[in-house]
């Protein structure tokens, strides 16, 4: 728990080595309430979608034996895979990828599909493109509320949906009560955003939060938005917290890192978790000490 809030662990973080049951055990015992799966661009990864019956009855196990759910998905295969692609059939592999994602997550009780903000990735936006994207989100959204899943969009590493703001175009497209956001306070930051402005916009669709450090972009410098130990960045967690505090947002926070096998993993993921409590308590002081000036 992260004060009253639920506190998850991306897959990612981990050992990619274990076992389901390591993982999901591992996580309980660095005191996490549920794990992030991540379905990515890696054919590994997207090999999950087709698993047998064998290999999905090894997970369920994993789950009921740890007693730690998998609460969320990270969709980040359309990256590969984009609905935007000129490519017929790279665009017709998005739409099954985003049935069998839709399938495995209601299997499995996830609850959130976090959608990735890319029109295109590894080819150049276009107006067709656009609107490609477009098109599969309400094709997206029409499936999700037939079988009563919610999709949230990431506020993105790219320009192209990296902030609140221009998510709320789409939502104001959809009009979709199973389509909402799922910011990344990194990426949020990373791109200058009022990060404070752009968490009130979207206060009446955040479904979660990825909790996650990041360097910040300037004129030649892209960024970073992977791998950035807590505390050396540009977030200042503890003004998204009390934000959110003061919003009354009551969802989960997922911390977001990498396994690097150069480093003590379980050392740093405890690190991490400790950072982000300890700036969680910074921003509840700040709102009592608020709360009782005269």
């Amino acid at each position: 728990m992260l004060h009253q809030h639920d506190l998850g662990l991306y897959e990612k973080a981990l050992n990619p080595a274990l076992s389901w049951l390591d993982r999901l055990s591992t996580a309980k015992s660095l005191g996490f309430d549920f794990v992030e799966i991540s379905i990515d661009e890696s054919d590994e990864r997207l090999a999950r979608l087709d698993w047998s019956p064998a290999e999905r009855a090894a997970l369920h196990q994993a789950i009921r034996e740890s007693g730690v759910p998998l609460r969320s998905m990270c969709l980040s295969a359309h990256r590969r895979f984009p609905f935007g692609s000129a490519d017929p059939d790279i665009r017709a592999r998005a739409y099954d990828i985003m049935a069998k994602a839709v399938d495995f997550a209601l299997e499995f009780n996830i609850r959130v599909i976090q959608l990735a903000g890319y029109d295109v990735y590894y080819e150049d936006s276009t107006e067709e493109s656009r609107q490609a994207f477009l098109e599969g989100l309400q094709w997206s959204c029409r499936l999700a509320e037939q079988k009563q899943l919610m999709l949230a969009m990431e506020i993105m590493d790219t320009p192209f949906l990296n902030s609140i703001t221009k998510n709320l175009w789409y939502e104001q497209q959809l009009r979709s009560p199973w389509y909402a956001v799922y910011p990344d306070l990194g990426n949020l930051s990373a791109w200058g955003n009022d990060v404070e402005r752009e968490l009130e916009k979207g206060r009446g669709s955040i479904v979660a939060v990825h909790v996650k450090e990041t360097l910040a972009v300037r004129p030649g410098f892209p960024g970073k938005f992977k791998c950035v130990p807590f505390g050396t960045g540009c977030v200042d967690f503890s003004a998204c917290f009390r934000k959110l505090e003061e919003l009354q947002y009551k969802g989960p926070y997922l911390i977001e890192m990498w396994y690097d096998p150069q480093q003590d993993n379980l050392h740093e993921i405890t690190a991490a978790r400790k950072f982000v409590e300890e700036q969680y308590r910074k921003a509840l002081a700040a709102l009592k000490e608020e709360g009782e000036k005269p």
